[in-house]
């Protein structure tokens, strides 16, 4: 059983694929900022489309930040989302199945008008009551087949004068999009990794998902534009956080309410392999509302998560996105776990109960007071999430979890054209550090020096925490040396760091030269290199990758 739903998926698929990178990340960095848009660059643009979600990583997680609104081969223009506006150089992640759910749909047609096509003109529409006898509202038609994928080739190499730290990765991924096949509601995706090194190559031959990873791989029917199935492994965007299911997902659209269901399996924690023992079961309702200034949208679900069909985990998750006031934007999460096994010491027993555990939240709030200035807050408050029968033999070492709070504020500055200015402000406590945690980032930047075209970013990062005190200092220069076909960066870190524990103070000169060159359309390749520099240590990485869409 282990191995044969991943099998028959693959055989499925094999027949008609649609490819969505949910589950994996595409990455880009933030090239320039304006008053009112973010520009970032990517290696290709192919798997992106406007209206969909850009992200930030904090800590493992990965937050909304940017939505889409305009691209080109491998730039993006964007709008900022969230409190978590990124700076010049800053790193953003796309996954486009994380990104759906808060894309702006079109809106549905009303009851009360039916268009008719005119040959004159194609968006000309004739407006006919619904009460009329005569016409019958067609039946929605499926869209056109579109299908599309890539291959990427990555490598990464590690090594320094110390020659027991060297090591060599390979990762090949591959991806097929396959929507609307033979013009039908029918569509599929495969999204799969396969990486390895020369450290474990005798993991992989013990168990081929020591290496290969199976993100998403699935078949979706539209019946009409009222309910939707999916039967494979697919990330649901309205409930990121449960993670990929094994099974089935079917949803019911009555506007602007949804209702969704999911059963299936969790994959396994250990290799991300398809795992039997793992039963989970959902439901939720999503709601959104659209008005003039904007969107806002809604998810409640209820999640049961098994592990040899006993309670593994059981909780509540509530997502709202909120940017109805104007040059406001508010997004919220919350996890609320309702179970919990006891261990009892006296006779080594486990006792269950309901109980009501805020597990996760997280707030953010943005605010773009003038053209000139923005302004976000956030704030975040989380547990380790216990998973009591999968951790069941360690329940006896485990205490109530602590809570690892944190905020953090930042302003965004743009005193003239092609000048912004970015300030950061981090705070994090949790009751058993000896001392919180706090960190400062600055950063300036000039998007276009006269005479040599190159943008310039300079900045500062200050950390203190419970074990180390550090500063950061870098400047960056990026250009486009062939418009649109060949782009390089240069950049210089100076990192100061102080442990608390033996008094030791490391200085590091780190180096950065970055590539990137679309030779085609959609075939493009990228070598970046990093040297980090000691004083008696030298640590040097390269990193190449090509890509070919299709």
């Amino acid at each position: 059983m282990r191995y044969l739903l991943p099998l028959l998926l693959f055989i499925f698929s094999g027949l008609v694929l649609k490819g969505q990178t949910t589950g994996t990340t595409e990455e880009g960095t933030v090239s320039f900022i304006s008053s009112q848009s973010v520009y970032v660059k990517f290696l290709s643009t192919g798997r992106i489309k406007a209206g969909d979600t850009l992200f930030v990583m904090q800590g493992d997680k990965l937050i909304p930040s940017l939505i889409v609104k305009d691209l080109s081969s491998i730039s993006c223009v964007c709008i900022p989302v969230s409190s978590l506006t990124p700076a010049v150089g800053n790193k953003i992640y796309h996954r486009p199945g994380l990104g759906s759910a808060l894309r702006p749909e079109a809106p549905a047609p009303t009851s009360a008008v039916i268009p008719t096509e005119k040959k004159s003109d194609s968006t000309a529409v004739t407006p006919v009551t619904a009460s009329t006898p005569a016409i019958e509202k067609p039946k929605p038609k499926a869209g056109r087949q579109a299908v599309h994928g890539f291959f990427q080739i990555a490598s990464y190499t590690d090594f320094s004068n110390n020659s027991s730290t060297n090591s060599q990765r390979m990762k090949y991924t591959f991806s097929l999009m396959g929507r609307n096949l033979g013009n039908t509601n029918l569509s599929a995706e495969v999204f799969l990794s396969f990486t390895h090194s020369n450290q474990n190559w005798n993991e992989i031959q013990s168990n081929i998902f020591n290496g290969l990873k199976v993100y998403n791989l699935n078949l979706n029917y539209d019946f009409g534009t009222k309910a939707s199935l999916l039967l494979g492994r697919k990330i649901n965007p309205k409930l990121s956080n449960m993670g990929a299911n094994d099974g089935l997902q079917f949803e019911l659209k009555f506007k602007p309410i949804s209702i969704g269901v999911i059963a299936g399996f969790r994959p396994d924690y250990t290799d991300y392999s398809f795992n039997a023992n793992l039963f989970q079961l959902g439901a939720y309702l999503y709601n959104e509302y659209k008005a003039k200034n904007g969107t806002m949208q809604t998810t409640l679900a209820f999640i049961n998560q098994t592990n040899n069909w006993n309670t593994d985990r059981r909780f509540v998750y509530l997502q709202h996105v909120n940017s109805l006031v104007k040059n406001l934007t508010f997004f919220g999460s919350v996890e609320l776990d309702l179970y919990k096994l006891v261990f009892n010491q006296p006779d080594s027993t486990y006792k269950s109960s309901n109980t009501f555990n805020l597990t996760n939240l997280y707030l953010s709030l943005n605010y773009r007071v003038i053209k000139q200035l923005s302004l976000s807050f956030s704030y975040s408050a989380r547990q380790n999430v216990i998973y009591y029968e999968t951790y069941k033999n360690l329940l006896e070492k485990l205490t109530d979890p602590q809570t690892l709070q944190g905020y953090s504020l930042q302003a965004v500055i743009r005193p003239a054209n092609k000048l912004a200015i970015g300030l950061t402000g981090g705070y994090r406590f949790e009751k058993a550090d000896p001392k919180p945690s706090k960190n400062f980032y600055g950063y300036i930047t000039y998007t276009q020096i006269p005479g040599i075209n190159v943008a310039a970013t300079a900045t500062v990062t200050i950390l203190q925490t419970s074990y180390i005190n550090g500063n950061i200092y870098g400047i960056g220069l990026s250009k486009d040396l062939v418009a649109g076909k060949l782009f390089a960066g240069l950049n210089y870190r100076y990192t100061d760091y102080r442990f608390y524990n033996n008094e030791m103070t490391t200085l590091q000169n780190v180096g950065e030269v970055n590539l990137s060159w679309r030779i085609w359309k959609k075939f493009s390749m990228s070598v970046y290199y990093e040297g980090t520099f000691e004083k008696s240590e030298q640590y040097n990485r390269i990193y190449a990758q090509i890509n070919l869409g299709f």
